[in-house]
């Protein structure tokens, strides 16, 4: 594989040799340096070889010599240099110093009785580019390549899991380091706490032998002399590494408070499907963490909206996949609105200001990812709509339930939002490839792998690909024409069923869609089938067919007919003269929804020519410097289209205060072509660039020189 690739062109490779091994469980220790900003430490990995290459028989007696004469013929490992640690070292060990505020949520009993699956989806080891041989004897050592990169490897040892202390109590084999691990992998869920104590106790062993390793640009090739075979290669390995500061994974920024933002632990989980006391938790234990600068307005907007959303989540899809949820405030620079991880939610401080409209839907969408994203997820990495159209949906539904709203309410509220996200889409299929609009790019070949178990992501490095929103906006609307076709009591029965039988799997779109039509009565089928759906919506560019009628076919919904008349309004008071006549009446204008103006706003871009006065007029009626981030976007679009000086301080500010959602105003500041506009645009990018994520700054540079 050619290993100069073309970010802008190229697919991303994945190596791994997942038919021939797996990582069964990890354990990571690291120190994280601030001042170097270095992440450095180790992780210490426990295999188990694909059953196809399992050998029979019982296994040898192992023995172990020492390969430090034999690693030079490979390559000799880097001399292991660890900067002294000070005060400004922060240990994954040491606790969160930031502010935090607890909600006090139900009593976390997961632990006590639950089970744990220790079937878990495996990390990828890939196969050889040295043509070593993975998997059959009597050839050369079997190579074991992990995806790897940017880091600067140190070290690769075999761990001695036979010389754990007490290790001779589970194991039948307790002076074969290989039985043991397999052994150890192999224990039934029943044992998970057993079986976490000794992965943990195992972590600690000492090294018994170094192994010869290399690197290049995606992988690292680890090799142990004599091993022909994957059941040969040692189960448990440990390597010590480092990240490098320039590295694309890891960011460094300061928050607020002048300290750097630390990721706190997380507690064993075990598998809360089945057990009954998690079943019935509608709020899980929560907490919110934030810099002190923003306390005021976490405990005023976010805190209270956090147990609302989960009863929603809970009301909808049953048992939380996790004991307890966390939800960090990061720092301007972040990328996005949102991301989850298990048991924690990164939540941009962009969500906070306005109303809690904003801060609620982004909630209810990173809380939507436990069940879709992190519970299960895409088999293939090109499949992102099976979470991200998922959330979206979901969003929607969680946030009218945690409001408490009335049925004609919500379903009117989420007509308004169908609305607004149909104008994105119809934008986004004119302005991009139609190559990256495709839901399931690999169409027949989604979910293959080479013999050795390797892969690409279709466009995963391409830099277009971050900003898009296509998964997110196609696999909303199919699922959200699944669910009227099916009506919502079948397809939220249904849902419920399907995450309980796949969650802690990695599924494939045919998967979802195959036991949704077999759990349907027929007479509901309505001639749906997944090879209409595949090229209907999922292997098609463009806009699929069943939504263009639809929407062709659908009235705009009582809130859109409301914005529809305040727009008239506006319109009106756009064309009257500056000196009125005294007996012309004043407009009055209605309240909005954060939803209704974002549409009201979008609908005034579309006038050729706005005067400063309207302008005026429209900032102080509806107060939208005050707003939440999506209304003060299509805001700060109207004073760049209209040049309206006036408000330029509210495109600097959410330019440096938004930048999840600021890249492409930063574009609409340099295409007019105005002076002050791009000496603006220039000016914002100097200040933020810094501490800009690298992929928003690369974007935005070259918008500007």
């Amino acid at each position: 594989m050619d290993m100069k690739l073309d970010p802008s062109r190229d697919d991303l490779p994945l190596l791994a040799n997942t038919s021939h091994i797996l990582v069964k469980h990890y354990v990571l220790d690291l120190d994280v340096d601030f001042e170097s900003q270095v992440i450095e430490g180790t992780i210490v990995l426990f295999f188990e070889p694909g059953n196809r290459f399992e050998k029979e028989g019982s296994p040898t007696e192992e023995t172990c010599p020492s390969e430090a004469n034999e690693a030079c013929k490979f390559r000799t490992p880097e001399p292991c240099h660890i900067p002294v640690t000070d005060t400004r070292t922060f240990s994954s060990k040491v606790g969160c110093h930031d502010f935090v505020i607890c909600g006090k949520g139900e009593k976390d009993t997961s632990g006590k009785d639950g089970n744990h699956d220790n079937r878990e989806q495996a990390s990828g080891i890939s196969s050889s580019k040295y043509c070593c041989d993975t998997g059959n004897p009597g050839s050369e050592d079997f190579l074991l390549v992990l995806d790897c990169c940017d880091l600067s490897v140190v070290k690769v040892e075999e761990v001695d899991v036979a010389a754990v202390p007490g290790i001779e109590k589970f194991t039948r084999s307790p002076k074969l380091r290989n039985q043991i691990v397999r052994e150890l992998v192999a224990l039934p869920a029943d044992r998970w706490r057993e079986q976490l104590d000794c992965y943990a106790r195992c972590s600690q062993a000492p090294g018994c032998g170094e192994l010869l390793f290399d690197t290049d640009t995606w992988s690292l090739q680890i090799r142990k002399t004599g091993a022909q075979t994957a059941t040969d290669f040692p189960h448990a390995i440990r390597i010590r590494y480092r990240t490098k500061p320039q590295g694309r994974s890891v960011t460094w920024t300061s928050d607020q408070s002048g300290r750097y933002a630390g990721i706190c632990g997380h507690m064993e989980y075990p598998c809360r499907f089945q057990n009954a006391s998690a079943t019935t938790q509608e709020i899980i234990p929560h907490r919110v963490f934030a810099p002190l600068c923003l306390q005021g307005a976490c405990q005023e907007t976010l805190l209270p909206l956090v147990p609302a959303c989960l009863a929603a989540a809970h009301s909808i899809l049953g048992t939380h996949p996790f004991s307890r949820l966390d939800v960090l405030i990061v720092p301007a620079n972040f990328p996005s609105l949102g991301m989850a991880s298990p048991h924690i939610i990164f939540l941009s401080q962009s969500t906070l200001p306005g109303r809690s409209h904003l801060c609620g839907t982004r909630l209810c969408h990173e809380i939507a990812h436990a069940w879709f994203g992190l519970a299960l997820g895409a088999r293939d990495w090109t499949e992102e709509w099976l979470s991200e159209g998922f959330a979206t949906h979901l969003e929607d539904v969680f946030w009218a339930r945690a409001q408490q709203l009335a049925p004609h309410e919500a379903q009117e509220q989420q007509e308004l939002r169908a609305g607004l996200r149909w104008r994105r889409l119809q934008d986004e299929v004119q302005n991009s490839p139609q190559e990256m609009q495709v839901l399931r790019p690999n169409k027949e070949k989604t979910g293959h792998v080479s013999d050795s178990g390797s892969s690409v992501i279709k466009h995963g490095l391409n830099p277009e690909k971050v900003f898009m929103q296509v998964h997110y906006l196609k696999g909303y609307f199919l699922l959200r024409f699944l669910a009227q076709r099916l009506g919502d009591d079948t397809y939220f029965s249904f849902l419920r069923k399907f995450v309980h039988t796949y969650h802690g799997q990695l599924i494939l779109s045919q998967d979802f869609l195959q036991m949704l039509l077999e759990n349907i009565p027929e007479e509901k089928r309505l001639e749906l089938s997944v090879e209409n759906i595949f090229r209907d919506w999922l292997e098609s560019s463009g806009i699929p067919q069943p939504l263009q009628r639809e929407r062709q076919a659908g009235a705009e919904c009582g809130l859109a007919r409301q914005v529809s008349a305040e727009v008239a309004k506006w319109v009106r008071v756009n064309r009257r003269p500056r000196k009125r006549k005294r007996r012309e009446t004043e407009e009055v204008f209605e309240e909005l929804l954060p939803d209704q103006l974002v549409l009201l706003l979008e609908h005034l871009l579309e006038q050729k020519t706005l005067s400063p006065r309207t302008l005026q007029s429209l900032e102080r009626t509806y107060r939208l410097p005050e707003q939440d981030a999506e209304v003060r976007h299509r805001w700060c679009e109207l004073v760049v289209k209209h040049r309206h000086t006036g408000a330029y301080r509210d495109v600097e500010r959410f330019l440096q205060e938004d930048q999840a959602m600021g890249i492409y105003l930063y574009g609409e500041l340099m295409v007019s072509e105005d002076a002050r506009q791009q000496c603006l645009a220039r000016r914002c990018f100097e200040l933020s660039r810094e501490h800009m994520d690298r992929s928003s700054a690369q974007v935005v540079a070259e918008m500007l020189f």
